[in-house]
């Protein structure tokens, strides 16, 4: 697939990016996600991103976001794409599509690497946050379950109550560990 067809960041947020942290200052952390080119990543970091998302395992990205101190999350989904972007210094991998493999997964891991730190996304719904979490991950990505229609007009509060609720599982969840 050529260079200019690859997934790319939702267009203009290199220029929000600057204006949020200046709106919100340090009361809020702003990363940028399907970075796929080291080019992305750097003006991410440029524009104010405190971590970077990746949909794939790249040493070159990760290599830059770690240059540059800033946390970094690629995506994989074997054990060895898993174990790559571990090694290169990610601060923690994604395992996406998470849906595909449960919980489980995570605890299977962890034989072969003990250490390595684990957000899964893709498929994961706040109700399966507490089992991720107990499994070992260090954190759960749960999109489209979390906002709902919260950005189509949606009713807010709603949106409120799923993050209180998916806030108080995964903290019971972590404490029991």
């Amino acid at each position: 697939m050529p260079l200019a067809n690859l997934p790319r960041p939702t267009p203009g947020v290199f220029e929000e990016l600057p204006l949020l942290h200046k709106r919100f200052g340090d009361t809020a952390e702003f990363g940028v996600g399907t970075v796929t080119s080291v080019d992305d990543a750097e003006r991410a970091i440029d524009a104010g991103a405190s971590y970077l998302v990746t949909p794939a395992t790249n040493t070159a990205i990760i290599e830059a976001a770690v240059r540059r101190g800033v946390a970094i999350y690629p995506g994989g989904l074997t054990p060895t794409e898993l174990f790559n972007g571990w090694s290169a210094g990610a601060t923690a991998v994604k395992v996406f599509p998470a849906s595909v493999v449960g919980p489980g997964y995570v605890s299977a891991l962890r034989g072969p690497f003990p250490n390595i730190q684990v957000v899964p996304s893709g498929g994961v719904g706040i109700d399966d946050a507490v089992a991720w979490v107990k499994a070992g991950a260090l954190a759960v990505s749960v999109g489209g379950p979390l906002l709902g229609d919260a950005f189509d007009g949606g009713d807010l509060r709603r949106l409120t109550d799923r993050a209180v609720r998916l806030r108080a599982a995964v903290d019971e969840a972590g404490s029991a560990l």
